[in-house]
């Protein structure tokens, strides 16, 4: 209230832009913590980030809106670009020793037929590819943080820049106020702080997943293979994860998002409708075996950072990491890995700033923006593609497909952008 009172003492008697620095000077100086990184989200990209920093003995304070790590949903694939970032922040071994190695694909068509099927490590042995619980890697990755690391029930309200430009003041919505020298945005599809920033909102691409992990407590009966089925306008598959869970997907067309359902009998009855028919009884046992809290709806978004039109992902010293900057349809299933790959080159670039003065964080920033925009654009606009193609409800286009594409797929098809160097690497002849 005395804050309070102070500032409308102080417009009676002064001009707009005098009060607004008033303002601005008083909200950095008055019952604000200090805090030199501050990430924005517990998520894949927050908790690498902050595990990243920790490598070159830096600290940083993470701020989740939840009261606990979001786990919920099912599992994420991550392929040798991800493991490779994983194995940077020394958590690969311990996750990789928890999931199967997948040895190849099956892909077929909604009447069962077999369309083609490779091994993927056929013409690369050095592929890797592994469907990873959500729940295990955000717990994996936050176990290794000191305590106290992360924040929770910690929920972004405003976000703004102090005259200089030189710190940022985080407002929580419970009143909290954070002054930081640089932060870091990890806070998902929805980003505030990409609002902030002027990004425009992610768009829908027409596409829902159901998603879940069915569970074997005796042990799954499945090779470590991919199982893909392609129909028209509808697609699923289903993935063992470990030896005793499977992932599984169902993707349908819609014309809209529609409404958030998260009870999961509505949800497993509506997975189980759109495969009810097709000749793959191991998805309706799937789903029938799946743990409600594993169920999820998801519609699909994503955001094209076209050249020129979209703005930097930073603004003075707060940068985008993640689904908070590059929101992809999962079609190539790259999502997670390309934020896992996010950290890396943001951590390592703002590391060098922080420690060797001879560039400043806002230019490390721009580095990172240039070396991630080559990268993440293409990737983002390929996965929307593919997704059109393969949920075409077109019969010539799944002719066309299912006969001639499908086929004559090679390994390295699905794997030539996960063979993915880091520049930092590149430069050190790693």
């Amino acid at each position: 209230m005395a804050l309070i009172s102070s500032i409308l003492q102080h417009a009676k008697s002064h001009s707009s832009s005098k009060i607004s620095t008033y303002i601005q000077r008083r909200l950095f100086s008055n019952d604000v913590r200090k805090e030199n990184i501050v990430i924005v989200g517990a998520g894949i990209a927050g908790l690498a980030s902050a595990l990243s920093l920790q490598r070159f003995g830096i600290r940083s304070l993470v701020l989740e809106q939840a009261e606990s790590l979001r786990t919920e949903g099912s599992s994420i694939t991550l392929s040798k670009n991800g493991w490779k970032a994983l194995d940077a922040i020394g958590v690969g071994d311990e996750l990789r020793s928890q999931f199967l190695d997948l040895q190849g694909v099956v892909i077929k068509s909604d009447d069962g037929k077999e369309l083609n099927s490779f091994g993927f490590k056929d013409e690369d042995k050095s592929q890797e590819l592994r469907v990873v619980e959500r729940r295990v890697l955000l717990e994996t990755l936050a176990s290794k943080l000191p305590p106290n690391a992360i924040s929770f029930s910690s929920k972004l309200s405003n976000i703004e820049t102090n005259e200089n430009g030189t710190n940022t003041l985080l407002q929580l919505q419970d009143g909290t106020r954070l002054s930081a020298e640089v932060v870091i945005a990890c806070d998902g599809v929805w980003s505030p702080t990409a609002k902030w920033m002027g990004f425009r909102q992610p768009k829908y691409a027409g596409h829902i997943a159901f998603r879940g992990l069915g569970y074997f407590p005796e042990g799954q009966p499945y090779e470590p293979k991919v199982n893909y089925t392609y129909g028209r306008g509808l697609r699923a598959a289903f993935v063992p994860a470990s030896k005793t869970k499977v992932y599984w997907f169902v993707l349908c067309n819609s014309s809209s998002p529609g409404p958030r359902i998260t009870d999961p009998s509505i949800l497993r009855q509506q997975a189980k409708e759109l495969v009810r028919d097709w000749p793959v009884a191991d998805m309706l046992n799937l789903i029938n075996l799946t743990p409600d809290d594993t169920l999820t709806r998801n519609p699909l978004y994503d955001r094209w950072l076209w050249p020129v039109i979209s703005p930097p992902p930073f603004s003075g010293r707060t940068v985008l990491a993640g689904d908070a900057w590059h929101p992809m349809t999962p079609n190539m299933g790259q999502g997670a890995c390309c934020a896992l790959e996010d950290s890396i080159v943001l951590t390592e670039k703002l590391a060098e700033a922080m420690k060797s003065k001879h560039i400043s964080v806002e230019d490390a920033f721009k580095a990172y923006g240039s070396e991630r925009w080559r990268r993440v654009f293409p990737l983002t606009v390929m996965a929307n593609r593919i997704g059109a193609l393969l949920q075409s409800e077109n019969t010539l286009i799944c002719a066309v497909r299912n006969n001639l594409l499908v086929p004559r797929l090679k390994p390295r098809a699905l794997t030539k952008h996960t063979n993915y160097e880091f520049e930092q690497a590149k430069r050190d002849g790693h």
